[in-house]
């Protein structure tokens, strides 16, 4: 993964009000109507909130009519999950073996 990708996902999580729809979303998919109603915002803050989760991967969109649904994406969160992972192996073998003598 490059480091734009990295950041745009790491990005999502970096805000209260995202992470509070992450959390409202864990529960299953939601109109924005609802996550409106949830998070006492502003239809535009919202709207610049589910662009940056939706950009970042974490987020899927779809349109019903005249209203977004939106839900968490498996593989987001995998891809997620997979580079916090990846940092893991390079900190371990720093740490058994010093970098400089």
């Amino acid at each position: 993964m490059d480091e734009r990708t990295t950041a745009l996902i790491f990005k999502a999580f970096c805000d209260e009000n995202r992470i509070r729809i992450l959390n409202l979303l864990r529960g299953g998919e939601k109109c924005a109507c609802r996550l409106l109603e949830e998070m006492s915002i502003s239809q535009p803050t919202l709207s610049h909130h589910m662009k940056l989760l939706c950009d970042s991967g974490i987020v899927v969109g779809r349109k019903e009519g005249k209203w977004m649904h939106y839900r968490i994406s498996s593989e987001g969160v995998q891809i997620a999950k997979d580079y916090l992972t990846g940092l893991t192996p390079a900190n371990a073998a720093c740490e058994s073996k010093p970098c400089c003598e």
